[in-house]
């Protein structure tokens, strides 16, 4: 995913959410989401796996947000499975002194359960940028190494 079109729904989702929020009349939910919409930088919730050395991923919490059947199939070594719809039923698993890390196929699914999670104070959660076929095209952990790496 872009991030053009990254940007485009997590403000998608914002909008759905705050609409939702004013039906409700949930004004805390609306004053949240405005809250973090104003102050929020564009990549404070965004990671690269070529950001990330090999050496740095042992210490990452890596979330496949993908359904069990897709994890099963093949995922990060070391990732843990929650699905995002999960995600904020879930989050006492998620560690807060550490960054937390989580993508699915291509990242628009990760980036709105991300953005739930930032919603609810969960500011050490990034979405992996282009999901896991990204992170595999990119060369997987050694994405940073080819990236940092001189061209001939």
């Amino acid at each position: 995913m872009t991030r053009p079109v990254l940007k485009t729904a997590l403000l998608a989702i914002a909008l759905l959410l705050t609409a939702n929020a004013k039906a409700a009349g949930d004004a805390a939910v609306l004053d949240a989401i405005e809250g973090y919409m104003e102050f929020s930088e564009y990549s404070s919730s965004l990671i690269w796996p070529e950001q990330i050395p090999r050496e740095d991923w042992g210490r990452v919490f890596v979330v496949d947000a993908r359904d069990e059947a897709q994890f099963a199939q093949g995922h990060i070594p070391g990732a843990v499975n929650i699905e995002w719809r999960q995600a904020v039923a879930r989050r006492g698993e998620l560690p807060t002194d550490r960054m937390v890390v989580m993508y699915c196929n291509s990242g628009s699914l990760s980036a709105q359960a991300v953005f739930a999670l930032r919603l609810l104070g969960h500011e050490n959660v990034k979405v992996l940028q282009d999901g896991f076929e990204g992170w595999k095209a990119k060369g997987g952990f050694d994405a940073h190494e080819r990236m940092s790496a001189p061209s001939h």
